[in-house]
């Protein structure tokens, strides 16, 4: 049990540590992939995504928003889960090789520091429509941007108001 522990705390990286840690993986040939996101309730459809990301190269760093910057995007009631133990989740996967928890609204540092070979997002998003300085950012490091389809019925705010709906129907005997 403590190697585990051991094994996940060492996939937590600073922003820092994790550009050292790319550079040196792209030194010896490896191919670095990148997402990121709020990754509150992980769910199969994260867990399916990821997996499918990281089969795209060698090693998956997983950009990871702090709780202010969920707030930021999902409003005062986000994240359900703090930044902490949601790294700790992502790094307890075995397709998962490195996290960064990251203050910003936007993944633009965090990609700055990374410089992926393959930044991959989900099928929410199309080229155009991601924000013009992450794109800048991944132009200026010739990295590749590859957009996953999501697995249909899964979705972190959904679950969250199949939830509210169970809550309310139970507070009404239902």
């Amino acid at each position: 049990m403590q190697k585990q522990a051991k094994n996940r705390a060492s996939k937590l990286l600073t922003l820092a540590a994790a550009a050292r840690w790319a550079a040196t993986a792209r030194r010896r040939g490896r191919r670095v992939v990148a997402t990121n996101g709020c990754f509150d309730l992980l769910h199969y459809g994260h867990v399916d995504y990821l997996s499918r990301a990281k089969s795209l190269g060698d090693l998956l760093v997983v950009g990871l928003n702090s709780d202010r910057s969920v707030r930021q995007l999902k409003g005062p009631t986000r994240p359900l889960v703090c930044q902490a133990h949601r790294a700790a989740v992502l790094a307890a996967l075995a397709c998962v090789d490195a996290v960064v928890i990251f203050p910003q609204k936007r993944a633009t540092r965090f990609l700055a520091a990374v410089r992926p070979s393959i930044y991959v997002k989900g099928g929410d998003y199309r080229p155009d429509t991601l924000d013009p300085k992450e794109r800048a950012v991944l132009a200026e490091a010739g990295t590749k941007v590859r957009l996953l389809p999501f697995v249909k019925g899964f979705s972190t705010t959904t679950l969250i108001e199949k939830i509210r709906q169970s809550l309310a129907a139970a507070s009404k005997g239902g």
